[in-house]
């Protein structure tokens, strides 16, 4: 699929997605959250994909938030359509794929821009990123999962603040709440990435991927995480990867995942 908004490249096992909209500061629309979706489907069923990396262009965003002119004259019905939809389409879509996503933030992410990033499995930021949810100074509150995945990140005080105050932590900042997990100057950041990549290609495709739905399930009303790690432990015996990786153990040799 030709995108008009994005960049998807493929490379040594990594699929590299970068939202391509730098005159608009990588901001969200209809078009970047459907060619986003289809980006991030894309290389989750991709085989040789084993880890996705998203990105911003440019030196100063990663995603400056949502693009506002596509939804000033909303009214209550449409609001609640389009929140509902980012969820489905994109958001919770990115955080529930069994392929890990690392969000590499470049810059500022504001707004929706943040929320992909928290909808990502994990964060590394670059020393200049600035993040927000500044909802709230535009008369409305996060509807792209902000207000449920910032809390579980930073803690309940912090998010409040956060998002009441509507305004921006620095980097390390991000980096002393938990929201992200590494901060490294921005020449540094892809590449770091990429060597976090690499480590996690070391190891089970489909042992990742069940990781990734129990430590999800633990975050979600109503599931019992405990059992969904029961559920995925047992199914983690009956693949090819659980094969390899406890033969090459006993062998003493680097296991061969082929994600079976």
């Amino acid at each position: 699929m030709d995108f008009n908004t994005i960049i998807s490249e493929f490379k040594n096992g990594i699929t590299t997605i970068t939202i391509n909209r730098p005159t608009k500061l990588n901001a969200l629309n209809k078009e970047t959250i459907k060619e986003l979706h289809y980006a991030f489907k894309a290389a989750d069923t991709d085989s040789k994909t084993r880890v996705i990396l998203v990105t911003g262009s440019g030196e100063k965003a990663f995603v400056a938030g949502a693009d506002i002119s596509e939804f000033s004259s909303f009214d209550v019905k449409e609001g609640l359509k389009l929140a509902a939809k980012g969820h489905k389409t994109l958001f919770d879509f990115v955080e529930n794929l069994s392929t890990p996503v690392i969000a590499a933030v470049n810059g500022f992410a504001l707004g929706g821009g943040l929320e992909l990033a928290m909808a990502c499995h994990f964060r590394v930021a670059s020393t200049n990123a600035k993040m927000g949810l500044p909802e709230v100074s535009l008369g409305v509150i996060p509807g792209y999962g902000g207000t449920q995945r910032l809390p579980q990140l930073v803690g309940k005080g912090r998010a409040m603040e956060m998002i009441m105050t509507a305004g921006m932590i620095t980097a390390d900042q991000a980096l002393d709440y938990g929201l992200v997990n590494h901060v490294v100057t921005q020449e540094e950041l892809i590449p770091f990435c990429e060597g976090i990549a690499k480590k996690i290609m070391n190891n089970s495709p489909k042992a990742i991927g069940e990781a990734i739905k129990s430590i999800n399930a633990g975050f979600k009303s109503g599931v019992n995480g405990y059992k969904k790690e029961i559920k995925g432990f047992g199914k983690c015996f009956g693949t090819e990867d659980f094969t390899e990786g406890t033969t090459a153990f006993l062998e003493k040799r680097k296991a061969n995942f082929t994600g079976n």
